[in-house]
Formats: C-alpha cells, structure tokens, sequence
C-alpha cells in the first residue's frame, strides 16, 4: 500500500505523507470529539462482561480509570486475521502507484471471481477482508457520479460492472466482515490540490460507498499526500471525514495513523511492537501522515498513560509489492514466514491484516491460495491441543499492581508455546511479567515481557515442565488474572 512506485527508489512512504498544519487544529478537536464520544458510549454499555472472556478474575468488575473498547473494537481485534485487496489500474500497468492518466480501457478482469477471493480467505481463517476502492491513481471499482474514470468507463462487465459490490457481497456470502480503502490521494481528479473543492469531490465518493454497499465493518484511511516536493497538495479535512464516516456507518471502525479507532502499527513489515498498548495519547498522533521520532513511538507501542482506546493493526503484503506482478509470483512469503508474521503481530496485541493482490484475470494466484492454506494448517496444528485446558490457575495479589498466578498440570509436558491473555473487555493492564516453568521441582525462568492485552504468544525454548507460574511484575491498574494457554510448539 505505501510502497513507492518502484522507479522512484529515492522516496519513501513518509516522504509521501504529510499534512497541513492547518488542518492539524481541527482534526485533532474532531479526534477528541469522537473519542469523547466514545468514552461516554462506553460507560454506559460496559455493565456486563462478553461471552468469550476469562474468568476467575482477582478483581471482579473492577471499575477501570482506564479507556476500554467498544464492542466494534471488541469484535474487531477478536477477528484476528483480516485480508487486504488491493487491485486497480495498477494490475493492468504493472505498477506499484499509478499516476492518474491510466485509461479506464485497460481495466478488464475478464474472470474475476470475489467469492473465490472470499473463499479463500474463510478458509485460511480470516473473518474480515478490505478492498482498495480507490487508490492514488484515482481509478474507482464502482460506478461513481463523480468522475468518469471509474468501472463505468471499462469494458469490465460491458460498462456495466461493479467491483465493490461484487467485493461486499462475496464477503458476506462467505461470513466475512467488509472493509473499503479510498485513497485520499487522487492523481486524475482535477480538483485534488484545491482544499474545499477536492474535500468535497472526496465526502462525495465515501458518501457513495458508505450509503450504497450496507454495513461496512472497516473504513481505512492513510494520509497519502502530494506528488514530491513540487507536486500538488492538499489539505484534507480529516475531522468532515471522520464526523461522515460516523454519521452513515456508526457501527464501523476508522483506521489510519491518527485513528480515531484503529491505529497504523508504524511500519509495513508485519511487525508490533514487543511492547504494545491498545491505548494512545492522542495528542501525540494527531492526523494521518505525522512524522517524527516519538509519532513513530507512539504508533509502535502505544502509551502507557494513553487515555484514548486506539488498537494497532499489521498491515503487510504476502508479497514484496501490493499489487500482483507477475514477476513477484515465485516471490510470494512462505509459511513459515506467514507463521512468524502471525506471532509478531497477532501474538503481540495486534491484528494482522495481510494482502494478496488479485492477478490481472481477478483471481487469486494458486500460490498465493496455497501459502495461505498451508499457514492456516500450520497454526491448527501449532494451537490444536493446550496443554492447560481444563486447568485453572490459582492467582494472588501480590501488591496493589502485582501479582502471581500458578498452574499445575495433570502431568509434565513439554512447553514450547506460552499464550497469555488479558480481558480487554475490562482494559488493559499488565505491564510487565515474567513467566516461570517447574522444571524437576525448580521454577526456571520460560520468558518475559511487557504488554499482554489481547493475546501475547512467547515461543520459548521447549523443556518439559510440571506446572507454570506467572508474574505480574507491573499493572497500571490492579491487575486481574491472565488467561495462560501452553501449546508444544511447531
């Protein structure tokens, strides 16, 4: 997605992004609006806990000074895996950006099938997909009234065809939660670099996509900004932008660097970082497309004494560029790498969202489809039996923000694989832990680490243990207990 065109090596992602300071101002009241919003929402809704959640806490309800997620939120990082489409001109043209003088013409995907997209994904274990509906080449896969470079101008379908709603309902044919992109960059539109002209042209386009195509789980932003140093610029209106997303699909979450719900996890590696908190100053990362080293920080980790609930999502593609080259099909990530991605990300307080490109006929490569199957093998096999099931461990307070809980095994067994979960339902707490195994009657130390939330998964050193112990070294709150989980290995 913010790769660089691959003839232009000299620039990269942040040199593409940035934001007027003007609109820095309202944006970031906007991002307080919504969040505030948000909190008050929150406090009303959180009187129960979910189905799904683990029990046997130190502190039951406890009443949390902290931010919690909505349900959206809730639903959205449970999913897990998501899977990014990114297809458009550029498919056709081999190129990674196009520059907005392609012609709708060469834009025929003459067997483009989205339930096979759809299918493939339910199949690996993705419950969410989201579709490129607009990228900086300013191609639309719908049939906008805003401007004729769009599907309606190719021969797909006889004129007559419409990606995005083949996209939305392939996905919920399948079960799968729907998600648009709509670059705000757009290359073609002759308004782009106008301010309030080009705001517009863009509230119309998401007014489109947000009213025709029913319930859409993800609406994805970046702050994809300008030609270069001498090329247009434009402001964008990023407060309008959020405030309309709300007013036609209140139900959806809003991603981008600055939010307002999810947040870009700082880098397209498929890489979280060790430490990760759900929760955000917002005032560090205002608006899309901020720079700086502690705008880096804050995207990476999180922040501790965060007030806002902002989770990270992963976003990496399964190849080296975002869009299919056919030159890149003997260079698509294996599944070890695949599996290693999911630890590094899903198994640090993050939700992976990963893209595989259509190929110019509409489909998905067959090595692309086998990747992912075999990644999806992999991880059933890696988490099919837990060790711990049916065995809960006995937690005790230590101290206000300590606290240790010990699990002893029906027999030894040979632990490579610690998965640790918090109730985030409830917040966000630890901060520090360590863990132990019993090891001939010896606690001997397995792993430490950080953050936990949504789920932490330590690979460590397989050695066979009679029980484990946690320590919560550091809470931000009183600690509740963890949910541990302990796999072989693979």
């Amino acid at each position: 997605m913010r790769m660089t065109e691959r003839r232009i090596d000299a620039l990269d992602r942040r040199h593409f992004l940035s934001v007027a300071a003007g609109a820095a101002a309202a944006s970031a009241a906007a991002v307080a609006g919504i969040a505030g919003a948000s909190r008050r929402a929150h406090a009303g809704m959180h009187a129960g806990t979910p189905s799904g959640t683990p029990s046997g806490m130190l502190a039951q309800q406890v009443a949390p000074r902290r931010p919690r997620p909505s349900r959206a939120q809730l639903a959205w990082q449970r999913d897990e895996l998501a899977m990014f489409i990114h297809f458009g001109v550029n498919t056709f043209t081999d190129r990674e950006w196009g520059d907005g003088t392609e012609s709708p013409s060469i834009f025929d995907p003459a067997q483009l099938d989205a339930r096979q997209w759809a299918r493939t994904a339910r199949a690996a274990g993705f419950k969410a997909m989201v579709l490129t509906a607009k990228h900086h080449d300013g191609f639309c896969l719908w049939p906008t009234a805003t401007t004729m470079h769009s599907v309606r101008s190719s021969p797909f379908r006889g004129g007559n065809g419409d990606v995005v709603r083949e996209f939305v309902d392939a996905c919920r044919a399948e079960g799968l939660r729907p998600g648009l992109y709509l670059s705000p960059w757009d290359r073609n539109a002759a308004s782009y670099g106008s301010g309030a002209g080009y705001n517009d042209f863009y509230i119309a386009q998401l007014t489109e996509l947000l009213t025709r195509y029913g319930e859409i789980h993800e609406v994805w932003f970046d702050g994809a900004n300008g030609e270069g140093p001498n090329g247009k610029r434009q402001s964008y209106d990023w407060g309008r932008i959020w405030t309309s997303v709300k007013e036609m699909q209140p139900d959806a979450v809003i991603f981008s660097d600055a939010g307002p719900e999810i947040r870009w996890i700082g880098n397209e590696r498929g890489v979280a970082g060790e430490t990760n908190w759900s929760i955000v100053d917002p005032r560090i990362v205002r608006v899309p497309g901020m720079t700086g080293d502690e705008v880096m920080r804050s995207l990476r980790e999180g922040d501790r004494a965060g007030f806002i609930w902002r989770p990270g999502e992963t976003d990496v593609s399964i190849r080296p560029g975002w869009f299919h080259h056919p030159a890149e099909d003997a260079r698509v990530k294996g599944v070890d790498e695949l599996v290693g991605i999911y630890f590094t990300s899903v198994g640090r307080n993050s939700k992976l969202l990963l893209n595989v490109p259509p190929t110019r006929a509409g489909l998905l490569h067959p090595t692309d489809v086998a990747r992912l199957a075999g990644m999806r093998e992999r991880l059933d096999a890696i988490f099919r039996t837990d060790l711990a099931a049916g065995v809960e461990a006995k937690w005790v307070a230590t101290s206000g923000t300590t606290a240790t809980g010990t699990l002893t095994l029906p027999r030894p067994a040979e632990v490579g694989i610690v998965d640790l979960r918090e109730d985030i339902w409830q917040g966000q707490r630890v901060a520090r832990y360590a863990v132990e195994g019993l090891v001939d009657g010896t606690w001997r130390p397995l792993s430490r680490g950080t953050t936990i939330g949504y789920r932490k998964l330590d690979r460590v050193t397989p050695v066979r243990v009679s029980g484990v112990r946690v320590m919560i070294e550091d809470a931000i709150e009183v600690p509740l207990s963890v949910a541990i989980g302990l796999y072989a290995g693979g």
